[in-house]
């Protein structure tokens, strides 16, 4: 059965610690190794599938990827394999890092991180995907929407295989990395470093700063700004119902430890006077 223990009761010095670390970091990079080189081996139709959103939004049987320079589809394969590897590893990096950090956290503590550990790469994959089925199909519509003619020419879109790749990386790295909004806010406020109350009072500059980001991470056009900024909103919104029911368990976790130290404390009086 899973128990969390407490604080480990052994205290290694700092050269055992510097050489766990060591070993942590050596898996963590085997397994990164393993993912990029399996990755690298479908590379063709893992960029297939980056290609998709792309796909949907030329006319069909139209559109094409070109390259520039000769080196250019290989470095590109290279990227995608090293971006699909790191997704791939990411379970077994979280969990070196986490087995290097747990040691050192009371009961209480891990317990209060393992949910946003689990959540991490849940809300990543949810920015990812809103990115990847409907942001990048109807931003790029909105880009070949510029084609046509100018001066009697035929303006066309061309996109080399480079430029698109570092668009779709920028795309689902922005989505997948905003949308961890709300741990970042949950770890605040169980750190102590913002109470509800400030969020709750800060509402309408946050939400102000939500659409400022969503401005600066997404490409120039106001629909995928949007299809970004609302669903932090509603994350934001979120957080705070989050917060109160956080709020509310550290209060009764709190009263639960005073009462059984007011216990022992009549305990030991009583004992004490026979």
């Amino acid at each position: 059965m899973f128990e969390i223990k407490d604080l480990d009761e052994t205290r290694a010095p700092l050269l055992d610690h510097l050489i766990e670390l060591r070993t942590r970091v050596i898996r963590a990079l085997l397994a990164l190794g393993v993912g990029f080189a399996v990755c690298l081996y479908f590379a063709d139709e893992i960029l297939g599938l980056l290609v998709w959103p792309l796909k949907q939004a030329f006319p069909e049987g139209e559109g094409q990827l070109i390259f520039t320079k000769l080196p250019e589809v290989f470095f590109v394969e290279l990227k995608v394999a090293l971006f699909a590897g790191f997704m791939v590893s990411f379970s077994v990096v979280a969990d070196q890092l986490w087995d290097f950090v747990a040691p050192g956290l009371y009961a209480r503590e891990k317990k209060a991180f393992l949910p946003f550990l689990f959540a991490t790469p849940v809300l990543f994959a949810a920015g990812a995907s809103l990115a990847y089925f409907l942001v990048m199909p109807v931003a790029f519509k909105f880009f070949l929407g510029f084609g046509g003619e100018a001066g009697g020419l035929t303006v066309q879109a061309l996109p080399s295989a480079g430029e698109y790749l570092n668009l779709v990386m920028q795309f689902i790295l922005a989505f997948g990395v905003t949308f961890l909004l709300p741990v970042l806010l949950l770890l605040l406020h169980r750190a102590g470093i913002v109470t509800r109350a400030q969020m709750v009072a800060a509402r309408r500059y946050v939400i102000v700063g939500i659409f400022v980001i969503a401005a600066i991470v997404t490409p120039p056009d106001p629909g995928s700004q949007i299809i970004l900024a609302v669903p932090l909103w509603l994350l934001f919104e979120a957080s705070l119902m989050l917060m109160r029911l956080q709020e509310k368990a550290v209060e009764a976790d709190r009263a639960a430890r005073e009462a059984e130290k007011a216990e022992e404390h009549s305990a030991a009086e009583k004992q004490a006077a026979e």
